[in-house]
């Protein structure tokens, strides 16, 4: 009973959407109804107001590595299945996709996934944002550099932890977001996603 209150706190805590309540905050325009429509930190940046996609990005990061941490906690606590954590990942990061407190209609889950990976470990996380600033600095295309980071962060994680357990909960979280950015895909394919300028 414990371990299914522990994944579903994990799953209200990831649909907390950030976005929407920076947005609110700054009397700002609901991010799900301007530029990509997606209630993340990137679409905030049109806004023009870096601090609210500051806040953004660092509210979704947060939210991952506190249910995971949480997880953990009341794991040792209450002596639950070592899966609890890693199911308390995957629940935050369905949160955030889907939730049930702006309905249903969440963001990819890119800061979302990186605060959950620091939360499984300090080093896998690690691996995954320095390829994805690699990427970044290479092509300058956001979505790129998100989907090479998720595609390796499953091998890395299974290296870095030899639990099975955690190489199915990665794997999960890898096909959602190569799933929820199946349009950048397609303009990645077609020559046509947007890239940051570099600065002068």
């Amino acid at each position: 009973m414990m371990a299914l209150v522990v994944v579903v706190l994990a799953y209200l805590l990831g649909s907390l959407s950030f976005a929407v309540l920076v947005s609110r905050a700054f009397g700002l325009p609901d991010p799900r109804s301007h530029g990509s429509g997606n209630p993340g930190a990137t679409n905030m940046l049109r806004t023009g107001r870096k601090s609210a996609a500051v806040l953004t990005l660092l509210g979704d990061m947060a939210k991952g590595w506190l249910a995971v941490w949480l997880a953990g906690y009341l794991s040792v606590r209450y002596q639950l299945p070592g899966w609890v954590i890693y199911a308390a990942a995957v629940a935050v990061f369905l949160g955030h996709l889907y939730p049930v407190f702006f309905g249903f209609k969440g963001g990819k889950g890119v800061a979302t996934a990186v605060g959950v990976l620091f939360a499984v470990s300090l080093w896998l996380g690690l691996v995954c944002v320095s390829i994805w600033v690699a990427v970044f600095v290479i092509s300058r295309v956001s979505s790129l550099a998100a989907l090479v980071a998720a595609a390796v962060a499953p091998v890395f994680g299974y290296y870095l932890l030899g639990d099975i357990v955690a190489l199915a909960a990665l794997s999960v979280l890898t096909v959602l977001i190569f799933w929820r950015h199946r349009a950048n895909i397609q303009r990645l394919l077609a020559g046509e996603e947007g890239r940051f300028a570099k600065r002068k």
